[in-house]
């Protein structure tokens, strides 16, 4: 499913670390045991190993990074097993808006990113709700509507969150990547009024349970070097 990688562009190689700048949603999702999204798009060897129940899909407009400003939209649907005899929570299915953040996506954490088109409508004159729509070739890959709560926005600093309950691992091209991401920020609650997923695309999670959204106002995030097994 991912682009080739021979059919990628030359861009500017930006290695880790990273920091980044934005705001975007986080919908926290309870699945049901059985649920197929708990192995869509994963590479086969720990699609076998999937556990837990919970998953996050996230969106972020990165108005700063080191490769410039571009749009988010990733699925992580639970933990794995990995090469260093941990599990840890992964990336399955990850979209971008730019060939910039593909490519050292994929080189500085083994993220399976592929390029897309992001349409995002933010909340004007009045309205609280944000429309996010992700399409490639002209054909839809989601449509998500998502409104904030009349509530204030609360500090939150994702570093206080110990290292191992915030590690990332990916398989790509042979290797493990691990990484831990720190974070800090102002989030908000919210509610997803509708979602729509063209599943050959990107994980279906019509079946899914939501369990909280919240909108992030602004935060600062810094990826780190990954650590790479072979």
């Amino acid at each position: 499913m991912l682009q080739p990688a021979d059919t990628l562009p030359a861009v500017p190689m930006k290695p880790a670390p990273w920091s980044l700048r934005g705001q975007g949603w986080v919908v926290a999702l309870r699945l049901s045991q059985g649920s197929p999204v708990r192995t869509a798009f994963m590479p086969p060897a720990l699609a076998a190993s999937a556990g837990g129940r919970y998953a996050l899909l996230m969106f972020v407009d990165y108005a700063q990074s080191d490769c410039g400003p571009y749009h988010e939209l990733l699925l992580i649907p639970g933990s794995y097993a990995f090469a260093d005899g941990k599990r840890h929570l992964s990336i399955s299915r990850i979209l971008v808006s730019t060939w910039d953040s593909v490519v050292n996506g994929r080189a500085n954490w083994g993220i399976p990113k592929d390029r897309a088109d992001f349409h995002v409508d933010y909340a004007t004159n009045g309205s609280r709700t944000d429309r996010i729509r992700v399409s490639s070739e002209g054909r839809e890959m989601a449509d998500l509507q998502l409104t904030a709560l009349p509530f204030p926005p609360l500090p939150v600093f994702g570093s206080l969150v110990p290292e191992r309950l915030r590690t990332l691992a990916q398989q790509f091209d042979g290797d493990t990547f691990l990484y831990a991401p720190a974070s800090r920020g102002w989030v908000q609650p919210g509610r997803l009024q509708s979602w729509r997923f063209d599943g050959e695309l990107f994980p279906d999670l019509a079946a899914a349970q939501v369990l909280a959204a919240v909108k992030i106002r602004s935060f600062a995030m810094t990826f780190p070097v990954a650590r790479r097994l072979r």
